[in-house]
C-alpha cells in the first residue's frame, strides 16, 4: 500500500526553504501501489499536489489543504532503442537531472547538456517544460509513461500534449496526473564534447545565477524572448532588494533567494511590490514562474 505518513514541512521538502504543511503526504514507490491510491485519494476528497524535486515550489506558510503526493519512480535511465536516426533514453520520473545528463554524456548522446545546473527531477523537468542554453525539455520527449484516476497506467506520446515556455499540459486528462518515467530522443556526438558543453553550460550559469543559494529558480517568466524579467527587474531597483529574510539575489535580479530566516509571507509581499513597480514604470505585467502551492 502506499505509504502515508504525517505530511512534512515544505519548507524541508523545497529548495526555496519555506512553506507549511499539508494535511496528509502519501510516498509512492511502485506502480503496483497506484490502484490502491486512487480509493484512498478520493475518500480523502481533498486536492491532490505532485511533488518532484520540490526546485520551483513557493509554497504558502501554515496548514494547507492539500493531499502531497511525492512519487518515487527510480527507473534507473537506460537506452531503450534508437527510432529515426535518434537514441531513445528512458528514466524514472524521481531521476534527478544530474544522473540523467552524467549518464547520457557518458553514453555519447546529445541533446539536454542545455539541463547542466537545473537541480531538479525528470518528472519535474518534464512538468514545467525545463529548459536553458537553447535546450527545453518537453521538445526533445518522445514518450511518457503516466498514471491518472481516469485512465490508469497509460503510455503517451507527442500528438497527446502539448508545451510552450515553462508550459506543459496533456491534452486528454483532465484530473490529476503522475508522470512515472519520460523518454528522450538523442543524437550520437562525443562524450568529451558533451561533456564539455555541459561544464560550460554550469559554470556560466553558476556565474551569472545564485545556483547554489536557497532558491526556487527565476521568480518570473520572461514577458517574451527580446524581454527579460531580470532586466526589468534589475532597472527597477529590485536587484539586492529583500524584505525578512527574503531577497531578489545581487547576482541575477530574478531569482528569490531564502537568506536563511525567510517566510512565505515575506516571499509574496516581496514579489508583489516587484510586479507592482515594474507594471508602474513599464507597462508590463510579469507572470510567475515558479508555482505556487496551494494554487487556488
Amino acid at each position: 500500500m502506499p505509504f502515508v505518513r504525517p505530511a512534512s514541512l515544505l519548507s524541508s521538502l523545497t529548495t526555496l526553504r519555506v512553506g507549511g504543511q499539508a494535511v496528509v503526504e502519501f510516498r509512492l514507490d511502485s506502480e503496483q501501489e497506484l490502484d490502491t491510491f486512487s480509493g484512498q485519494m478520493r475518500s480523502l476528497g481533498l486536492p491532490v499536489y505532485v511533488l518532484g524535486g520540490g526546485s520551483n515550489i513557493l509554497a504558502q506558510d501554515g496548514e494547507l489543504p492539500l493531499l502531497l503526493v511525492r512519487p518515487n519512480f527510480r527507473q534507473p535511465p537506460e537506452i531503450w532503442g534508437e527510432e529515426s536516426g535518434k537514441v531513445i533514453v528512458r528514466a524514472g520520473a524521481a531521476v534527478r537531472l544530474p544522473h540523467l545528463l552524467a549518464k547520457c554524456a557518458a553514453w555519447g548522446l546529445s541533446g539536454l547538456e542545455g539541463l547542466a545546473g537545473i537541480p531538479g527531477t525528470v518528472g519535474g523537468a518534464v512538468a514545467m517544460n525545463a529548459g536553458s542554453y537553447g535546450c527545453e525539455t518537453a521538445s526533445l520527449l518522445h514518450s511518457l509513461q503516466i498514471w491518472s484516476p481516469g485512465t490508469g497506467l497509460k503510455n503517451i506520446f507527442p500528438e497527446q500534449w502539448e508545451f510552450a515556455y515553462r508550459y506543459f499540459r496533456l491534452t486528454e486528462i483532465a484530473d490529476c496526473f503522475f508522470i512515472l518515467s519520460a523518454s528522450f530522443c538523442l543524437t550520437r556526438a562525443s562524450s568529451n564534447g558533451i561533456r564539455e558543453s555541459m561544464r560550460l553550460n554550469y559554470f556560466k550559469k553558476k556565474s551569472t545565477q545564485p545556483v547554489l543559494a536557497w532558491s526556487a529558480g527565476c521568480a518570473f517568466k520572461n514577458p517574451s524572448p527580446e524581454l527579460s524579467a531580470g532586466k526589468l527587474l534589475d532597472e527597477a531597483g529590485f536587484r539586492g532588494k529583500g524584505l525578512g529574510g527574503m531577497v531578489f539575489s545581487p547576482v541575477h535580479a530574478n531569482f528569490l533567494v531564502n537568506e536563511g530566516k525567510g517566510s512565505a509571507s515575506a516571499a509574496f509581499e516581496l514579489l508583489a511590490q516587484a510586479r507592482e513597480v515594474v507594471e508602474r514604470r513599464n507597462g508590463v505585467s510579469l507572470h510567475l514562474e515558479i508555482k505556487v502551492l496551494p494554487c487556488f
